[in-house]
Formats: C-alpha cells, structure tokens, sequence
C-alpha cells in the first residue's frame, strides 16, 4: 500500500523563480542544482518517491531537503513579507539548500574575527564608501575580506553569524523622534497622564469614570482568494498572499483603565468630528451623572466645536458665551478651546498626551491585541461580517479577557 502523502510545499512567486533559476545557471554549484530542483518537483505536486526515481536520488535524500525547506519556509515568507530584497532572499535559499555545519569541525574563525563581523554589520555601509544604506552578506563578505579581518569567507558564514547574533541588517522600522518644543511642558504632561492612571483605582472606588479613548482608521475587509491552510504536525498554518479588498471600517474604542473593558465602541465609516461627539455623548450616556475623564491625543476632533458645545451642555453653560469659532471666546481656536475641555472643574473633561506621545494612551495597546488577536490573520468576505466580527471581539475580550493594564511607567524627565 502507498505510505501517506508528504507535506505539500507551496511556494511564492519570487522563491520559485529563484528556484527555477539556481536549477538551470551554469554558475550554480552542483549540489544547488539539484536540491533546486527537488523543491520545484515537490512543488509541482510529485511525492518523494516520484522525485527520487526522475532525478536519480535517494528517496530519503529527497525526504531530508523537503523537510529542510519546510523548516524554513515560514522564515523565507517572513522575509518577503519584510520586504527582503531579491539578492538576499536568493541568499537566504542558497544556505537554505546548503549543508549545515557538521558537529566536530574545528572553528575557521578566532572569536575576534566573529566580534568584526557583527561590529561592520552595525556600522553604516557609507563609512566604508559604499552608497547603499544597508549591509548584505556579499558585501559584508567582501569588507572583510578587503579589511584584511580574514583570509576568506562565504556569504553563507556571514549569515550564519549574523542569525546567531540576531542582527537583521534587511529590516527597518520606522519610529518618529518627537521636535519637543519645551521639554519642561513635555515632561509635565506625560507626567499628568501616568499621576491618572496612578490615581485611577481610587477615583473609580469613588464613582469616577477613566477612559482611554481613540479612534483606529481604515481597518480592511480583506478576503483570502483562497482557503487558509491549517497548521499540521511540522507545518505552521499557511494563509493566501493574494486578497480581495472589500472596504474599510472606522473604530472609536474606550478602554476603561479601572476594569480593561471596551465599552460603547463605535464602528461605522466615517470619524468626523460629529462622529467622536455623538461617541462620547453615547459614553457618557452610561453612566449620565457621574464623572469621566477621557484621556486623549491632540488629534484636532478631540478638540472640536461638537465636543466644546457637549461639554457646555452637560455643565449647563449657555452657548452664547462660547464665543465664535475662529473668532472670539472659548471656541476660538483649539488652544482655547483644549483649556475649556481640559478644565478639572467640569464633570466631564479631558486629559490631552503631548503631540507625538499618544503611545500614553493605554487603548493603543488595547488596539495591537486586536491587531494580533483578529485582524491579522483575518478573513473578511464583507464590510458586513468585518463589522460583526469586531463587535463579536469585544464581547469575547471583555468576557475572557478583560483587565487593567500594569503601568509602571511614571513619566521620567527628558532633561536633568
């Protein structure tokens, strides 16, 4: 009777055309060739014993490099995903398909040498007159080489090393170094946010409501063009490239630093300025004659005439004295209207992080959970069941899940 079948191996446009490339360039070593061309015929649906008898192997051979690739295959699709450029993806398949280290060989390279090669890897490529902006294993192969720190050395050592150090020198991140105009007043207002959430137990023994709020833009509906793969003894769960974009939705979530819960969430098309008034009117609608504080960025809907007009309603001020936007009075500008909101003397108010500090805000970790818990490996056939979906989340979150985050953080000054 035939044996089950092996573990299908799928690959990507750019690893099969690689593959397709290695398997018939004169330049290739031998050994590349061929286990190229073991992982094409896999691909193309033929079983170990099918790809043993064509290309003259070992059945077990072909067995042992279908598995190597499996064991590496989610790291080459992490790769691309990053945006790994095809000359070091190529490298990444060459040492894939290449033998490892055997146990027993004496070490080629002096532990000083291995000490240079992470020390380049972490230089800019521009001081050694190399207009590009970031390493790759050829070129750090080639500098050290020129620099005279050894005789020779494969690309595939280089990233040997460099895996063993876990040094990356294909991936970037961005990140934002904030122009702090008067770092005093900075420091003042990350330490009012972390002082609230320090306070928070207290004020909600005493009937206070604090709540994290913030809107998460244009979250896709994407549908898979085809089924998800699930995950099976030695084969991590395998999700489509290529999707289907059915729109996008809007989400305004309240965190409650107290509890951890999600409550009112608003989910629609739209976060106009009406849109985050009508939100926190719904909020406040909870709990109509208590007390809220809603923790906030400086985004301008968070200082809005919609708001300013709510909170006046609530603290019965007659809106004549408001002023005119753009004019006079409270509504004048958002400097001024920002002091209105901001004010510890009304019922309903508002605490502001500075300008480029709204990781302050704790709903911005809620917003990475559902990142990881739903949206990213997501499958959405609708705006429809994309919108019952988050709302299903939130339920299940605040039934399972629910807690007040451990902040620490108390806000350390920019300047001594």
């Amino acid at each position: 009777m035939p044996g089950p079948r092996p573990i299908e191996v799928v690959l990507s446009p750019q690893e099969k055309e690689i593959l397709e490339r290695l398997s018939r360039g004169y330049s290739s070593a031998y050994h590349l060739v061929q286990r190229s061309k073991m992982i094409l015929e896999a691909a193309n649906g033929q079983n170990n014993s099918q790809i043993a008898v064509t290309l003259g192997f070992n059945v077990d051979t072909v067995r042992s490099w279908r598995d190597r690739w499996l064991a590496r295959q989610e790291k080459l699709q992490t790769a691309q995903n990053e945006g790994m450029s095809e000359k070091d993806l190529m490298t990444m398949i060459e040492i894939t398909l290449s033998d490892a280290p055997r146990s027993g060989t004496p070490a080629t390279f002096i532990p000083e040498q291995i000490v240079h090669v992470i020390a380049i890897a972490c230089e800019d490529p521009k001081e050694s007159s190399r207009e590009i902006t970031h390493w790759t294993n050829r070129e750090l192969s080639e500098e050290l080489i020129k620099r005279k720190i050894v005789a020779g050395i494969s690309v595939r050592q280089v990233g040997r090393f460099l895996d063993e150090a876990d040094l990356k020198p294909h991936q970037s991140r961005y990140w934002l170094n904030p122009k702090i105009e008067d770092p005093d007043v900075f420091d003042g207002e990350v330490k009012t946010v972390c002082d609230l959430y320090a306070e928070t137990p207290k004020l909600h023994e005493a009937g206070v409501n604090v709540v994290s709020t913030d809107e998460k833009p244009g979250i896709q509906a994407l549908e898979r063009k085809h089924p998800t793969k699930p995950m099976i003894p030695g084969s991590p769960e395998r999700r489509e490239f290529e999707y289907k974009r059915h729109g996008t939705q809007c989400l305004i979530a309240n965190f409650v630093v107290a509890t951890g819960e999600i409550i009112t969430p608003y989910i629609d098309f739209t976060r106009t300025e009406d849109d985050f008034a009508n939100h926190i009117q719904n909020t406040i609608n909870t709990d109509p004659d208590g007390t809220w504080i809603f923790i906030v960025d400086q985004l301008n809907t968070h200082k809005s005439e919609s708001l300013v007009r709510l909170v006046a309603t609530t603290e019965g001020i007659d809106h004549d004295t408001l002023g005119i936007k753009g004019k006079t009075g409270i509504l004048h500008s958002m400097a001024t209207r920002k002091l209105f909101l901001e004010d510890k003397n009304h019922r309903i108010r508002f605490v502001y992080t500075p300008k480029h500090a709204s990781w302050l805000n704790q709903v911005e970790i809620w917003f990475s959970i559902l990142v990881r818990k739903l949206l990213k490996r997501g499958n959405f056939s609708s705006i429809e069941e994309l919108r019952q979906r988050l709302f299903g989340f939130i339920d299940y979150f605040n039934k399972t899940m629910a807690k007040p985050f451990k902040w620490t953080f108390k806000g350390l000054p920019l300047s001594a």
